[in-house]
């Protein structure tokens, strides 16, 4: 088994680089998948987050406000802390678990761990490879403003709550430009597909 910890910046443009790799036949576990799971009604961690901020970020269907939430703690620095502490770890346990499925049934798969904040999180020694989605932090504001509809200030605090794209850069592996036009992203994928062989020999 070949692990593969794909990240970038919000609104790089990682899910387009998920879904041509998934195309080349590879599992994908999404961790924003995960998080949304780990936080359902009535799941542990969906009692924290009401015992800490209130039943003002619940929804009518009894699901989590992501919208409130995020206006709650993303100008927050501690409360994002407190937040991840709640989610990290139980997102963690669960692609843990996914993995062993996968190896169980298929021992020599290429998984991609789908985790924006993989770096953040601590997480990269669980991945044999770093792939980085990038776009300069211009492309990602304006990006982010017009998939969001955020305001300029919004949008900065987005941001601000993960590693600047450029710091990211020092722990990939590999790098996938998406600041370009959808066929340069396609011809970067296919080299990074046709490089892969060679590193999981390596492994």
């Amino acid at each position: 088994m070949f692990i593969i910890g794909l990240t970038g910046g919000i609104a790089t443009g990682k899910s387009t680089v998920v879904e041509m790799l998934r195309r080349k036949g590879t599992y994908v576990i999404d961790a924003d998948q995960l998080a949304r799971e780990v936080v359902a009604p009535g799941q542990p961690a969906w009692q924290e987050i009401i015992s800490w901020l209130g039943d003002s970020v619940l929804r009518t269907d009894q699901n989590l406000d992501r919208v409130k939430i995020a206006e709650l703690v993303f100008s927050d620095p501690q409360k994002l802390k407190i937040l991840n502490g709640m989610i990290h770890p139980r997102v963690g346990t669960r692609i843990l678990e996914l993995t062993r499925e996968i190896e169980q049934v298929d021992p020599g798969a290429v998984v991609i761990y789908d985790i924006p904040l993989l770096i953040e999180a601590g997480m990269q020694e669980m991945v044999d490879l770093i792939l980085l989605v990038y776009a300069p932090r211009e492309l990602q504001l304006k990006r982010l403003r017009a998939r969001d509809g955020l305001n300029p200030e919004e949008a900065v605090q987005r941001l601000a709550a993960q590693m600047p794209i450029e710091q990211k850069k020092r722990y990939a592996h590999r790098i996938i430009d998406n600041s370009g036009t959808l066929e340069e992203t396609e011809r970067q994928v296919e080299n990074f597909w046709s490089e892969l062989e060679p590193a999981k020999k390596k492994n």
